[in-house]
């Protein structure tokens, strides 16, 4: 039986606008250094991955642009909303991350933020950036696969076609 009394994994935020602007190639499970305040304000989901993303330096991987709102009820030791923040990861996988980086046209970007566990972690992505044409295709293609899939459910359940 789970002692804890929160949920296997809960999302606080998420970027959508990362699966439409770049292809995801491979997704990693990273820690973030928090503080007291910053907790406290993700327990309330307040959080956005919007302009966020990571890069190497000092051989650590370090996420930028996050914003997570100040705790309403903070004092003098509350936190700045947009601070650079360091990402746990271990080292082997740190060195895999920035071997890939280094071959171009690959970058880090956040896909969501949870906690697992009591934890707060962060869903990072090596992707790659689309064109516009790409979205575009994306788009008709994951159009006509929910067509399909319509289709299918109505022809399953006996219903005629529409037309």
């Amino acid at each position: 039986m789970n002692a804890s009394r929160q949920p296997e994994r809960r999302l606080i935020a998420s970027n959508k606008r990362a699966r439409h602007d770049y292809t995801v190639l491979k997704t990693y499970e990273a820690g973030i250094a928090l503080m007291g305040t910053e907790v406290k304000s993700l327990r309330e989901g307040r959080a956005s991955l919007v302009d966020a993303f990571a890069q190497e330096r000092d051989g650590e991987i370090l996420l930028y642009g996050l914003h997570i709102a100040e705790y309403a009820y903070g004092t003098w030791t509350n936190h700045q909303p947009r601070r650079t923040r360091k990402l746990l990861l271990h080292r082997a996988e740190i060195d895999r991350i920035l071997a890939k980086t280094r071959e171009g046209g690959v970058t880090l970007v956040p896909l969501s933020m949870y906690f697992e566990n009591g934890w707060a972690k962060v869903e990072l992505a090596l992707a790659r950036g689309r064109r516009s044409y790409d979205k575009r295709q994306v788009l008709a293609e994951r159009d006509a696969n929910r067509e399909i899939a319509r289709e299918m459910g109505r022809h399953l359940k006996g219903h005629p076609r529409r037309g």
